[in-house]
């Protein structure tokens, strides 16, 4: 689709990045304070509340919760004016509550939109994924492969050593066999804590390190690390993790009936799509939120599929009260 036929105009795109920038300023308010919860329901309120000022008719197709658990922003949540065109949106108003609760580094408020019914509707649920950069062969990696042979595959196609490959995966019990395989073949490993979608896109950017990110994380983590990937190139397969029948239940109320299905970036995130991520604390992608007395400081990274645009939005606000910093 061209971005002349998308439902999604250059206003919109803009917009998407003030949703994120509230939210991050927001949710920054807790930084360091312990408490989880509270940071991830300040971003949730300022995300809903910038969302619904939009003349959008926009669905949340990827969020936090299956059901009306309000006032968490949760699937199948209606959001904007209803004026506007009908989009899917996804989203994570806090991703990293508890590297925000911590004070710890690279906490995003994160939000994808394209046109309805272009983003994948995945339940709840865990996903293995896969990713890598831009510029390497198609099919490259596989979900079904062993570690190292994924890591092999990418350093001869990188034209490096073994020992300079960079794989990042997520700091969990569930990933110990993972890390040990890719250590055994002298490959490098960094752990995350927390923030998966960053991690993900960490492979597109040269300037990280990150080769390859492998590992089992959260399913709208997953969807949005897709609609990212298909703003800045890169490979991606995703597969969802459904341990029960409840969560197979789940899955085919959202018209998911191929349980076992490896998922391309394509596949999850379809069409013109526009991606925003603010900092909340610093990071390797973004700066945090910066507060003084007479100022507010964000980072935001905008991206757009269709046009191949991403913008790196550094900005200093001086009307704090449009920030809600009293609610």
């Amino acid at each position: 689709m061209s971005a002349s036929q998308s439902v999604i105009n250059r206003i919109f795109t803009m917009e998407l990045g003030r949703v994120t920038e509230r939210a991050a300023v927001s949710a920054a308010r807790l930084i360091g304070r312990g408490d989880e919860k509270a940071a991830d329901q300040a971003a949730v309120d300022a995300m809903r509340r910038e969302l619904n000022a939009l003349d959008i008719d926009g669905e949340v197709v990827i969020g936090e919760g299956e059901r009306d658990e309000a006032p968490m922003l949760y699937i199948g949540e209606k959001v904007g004016s209803g004026k506007g065109p009908k989009v899917d949106i996804a989203l994570d108003p806090l991703e990293g509550t508890t590297l925000t609760a911590k004070g710890m580094p690279n906490a995003l408020a994160v939000i994808a939109m394209a046109e309805a019914g272009s983003l994948l509707n995945a339940p709840d649920v865990y996903m293995e994924k896969i990713a890598i950069g831009a510029g390497l062969p198609e099919g490259l990696i596989d979900l079904d492969a062993d570690p190292a042979e994924n890591v092999k595959a990418v350093a001869q196609a990188r034209g490096k050593d073994i020992s300079l490959v960079n794989v990042c995966i997520l700091d969990r019990p569930r990933h110990a066999n993972m890390i040990e395989a890719v250590r055994s073949l002298g490959a490098r490993v960094t752990l995350i804590t927390d923030g998966d979608v960053a991690g993900v896109i960490h492979t597109t950017d040269p300037t990280t390190g990150i080769d390859i990110y492998m590992g089992t994380g959260g399913a709208p983590e997953g969807v949005l690390a897709a609609a990212a990937l298909r703003c800045t190139g890169g490979q991606m397969q995703g597969r969802l993790v459904l341990n029960d029948k409840e969560q197979c239940d789940r899955a085919l109320k959202m018209g998911i009936t191929d349980f076992a299905k490896k998922y391309s970036v394509e596949e999850m995130a379809r069409g013109d799509v526009v991606f925003s991520a603010t900092g909340v604390t610093k990071g390797t992608m973004l700066d945090g939120i910066v507060t003084n007395a007479h100022e507010i400081w964000t980072d935001t990274v905008l991206m757009r599929s269709s046009t191949g645009t991403i913008r790196w939005i550094r900005a200093r606000h001086t009307q704090m009260d449009k920030f809600h910093l009293d609610d």
